[in-house]
């Protein structure tokens, strides 16, 4: 975004917190949906999960490699001009309209809700992103996670995606196993959990921490109840699975696992 650095000017980004070699699930933090900050531009409104732009928290500088979590609204016909990325992984999903991406690469890419996009920019890339359409507005997730590997060659991918009627649905992971691929050993799962019915998942390693999003309806994580635009950070090992309770007709989850943040 043009208001704000990538990673080599970021403040802390804020280590997942020691976790022992044990089996308990523990939760590491809890950000409320109705805490999160703004942006209103007019013609863009933001909610920020971390610290972005003018908006500063020092409880709120990331999540481990979880930089970034935007809930952008765009109105028709506008958006973010072009402006430049490093050392950054950066995702797109698009939850209402249609969103348009160009890049210095000669990328060029259209997606809409059912779609996932990554964009990795590694040694650096110029890009921009409009709203598609001129009559209706674009709402969408923008997602950046902290590289494994710096200075990359810059890479663009876009996928698209069936969301299923209940489980989890892999959608950005570092192999071929998911939607699309990220340079990070970290793994984005979208999910619907029925009422009443029970969705479990297991870390790939017990220094990863797992962010739980809640885009709709309400569930129950360990003993927080979750309503819509909650989150909470999660730690445990890939022996003790992370349990989820659906309490209303139909809720919708974003997983965000990552690895502790690096250096960089």
């Amino acid at each position: 975004m043009t208001d704000m650095e990538d990673s080599g000017n970021l403040k802390d980004p804020g280590n997942i917190a020691e976790m022992e070699n044990t089996a308990n699930i523990q939760e590491l933090v809890f950000h409320p949906g109705r805490g999160r900050g703004l942006t209103n531009l007019g013609w863009l409104q933001s909610r920020h999960s971390f610290s972005f732009g003018g908006y500063y928290s020092p409880d709120r500088m990331g999540f481990g490699s979880l930089r970034v979590l935007n809930d952008d609204r765009v109105i028709e016909g506008a958006g973010f001009d072009t402006h430049p990325h490093q050392n950054m992984e950066i995702v797109s999903i698009p939850l209402a309209g249609a969103l348009e991406h160009q890049d210095s690469a000669g990328n060029r890419g259209i997606i809409q809700a059912g779609d996932v996009q990554i964009m990795s920019a590694g040694t650096g890339i110029m890009h921009s992103e409009y709203n598609h359409s001129a009559e209706e507005p674009v709402h969408f997730l923008q997602i950046w996670i902290l590289p494994e590997e710096l200075d990359i060659k810059p890479r663009y991918e876009q996928s698209t995606y069936r969301l299923p009627d209940r489980g989890l649905l892999p959608l950005v992971g570092p192999n071929a196993n998911s939607a699309v691929r990220i340079n990070q050993q970290a793994y984005f799962s979208i999910g619907v959990i029925p009422e009443q019915s029970d969705l479990s998942y297991s870390l790939h390693s017990e220094t990863n921490g797992l962010y739980v999003f809640l885009l709709e309806g309400s569930i129950q994580a360990g003993k927080r109840i979750l309503k819509e635009r909650d989150a909470v950070g999660i730690g445990g090992s890939p022996e003790a699975p992370v349990s989820f309770h659906g309490l209303t007709p139909e809720s919708r989850l974003l997983l965000i696992e990552v690895p502790p943040a690096r250096n960089q």
